[in-house]
């Protein structure tokens, strides 16, 4: 563990980035204070404990990926920004990070010099995703734009509305999603019959397969 302090106060967390050197990486930022963990389930125990303002991730950690911590860490809404480190430019992973909520996502090979500035960016709000994946985020923009011109009720979904659509497409069911959402399961239905109704969905699949179909969409 090495500490300092910043204007930003970034917490860093890192997971496996020693053969990366990154480790020194912040070592040498005074303006961070890092912990390091061996695998997933030792960095998640580490999130919940120190409550980092950014956690910095390896997608391929054992015991448990980063992909699932994304997934814990959305179920349990912690207020700790991540950062995922990935060695392939595998588009279905960065849409499944960036559908989690995920502020930054990185390629291992630009990591050493693109790691501060990530942290700094998503440290202060924003997000920050390798230059090499630019294509893979116009693909993904430019797969939206198709999808709300064919569904052009996903405009009159309300914002939560298009909260529990997210949701949907990962898999939860009426009673998750009223857990989450702090209302009932009720008010979860009634919210599932109007985004059925704006957008033009019938039959008791339809809404489900619909949300599964264009996940990385919505």
């Amino acid at each position: 563990m090495c500490l300092g302090t910043s204007a930003a106060t970034a917490l860093l967390l890192l997971a496996l980035l020693r053969t990366l050197g990154l480790a020194r990486v912040c070592v040498f930022e005074g303006s961070l204070r890092s912990g390091e963990a061996a695998d997933g389930e030792q960095a998640w125990r580490l999130i919940q404990k120190l409550q980092p303002t950014v956690a910095v991730l390896d997608i391929h950690m054992p015991k448990r990926s980063g992909i699932q911590l994304g997934h814990l860490w959305s179920q349990q809404r912690l207020s700790v920004e991540l950062i995922m480190l990935t060695m392939d430019a595998e588009e279905a992973l960065l849409n499944e990070a960036l559908n989690l909520g995920v502020k930054g996502y990185l390629l291992k090979e630009t990591a050493v010099t693109d790691l501060l500035q990530a942290i700094h960016r998503v440290a202060g709000g924003d997000c920050y995703i390798s230059p090499a994946l630019s294509g893979a985020l116009v693909r993904r923009l430019a797969a939206r734009e198709a999808l709300q011109e064919q569904k052009q009720g996903l405009a009159k979904l309300t914002s939560t509305e298009r909260q529990i659509l997210k949701l949907i497409a990962e898999d939860r069911t009426s009673k998750e999603i009223a857990e989450l959402l702090a209302c009932s399961v009720r008010t979860v239905e009634t919210h599932r019959q109007n985004i059925s109704h704006k957008l033009e969905l019938s039959g008791s699949h339809s809404l489900l397969r619909f949300a599964f179909d264009h996940k990385a969409q919505l």
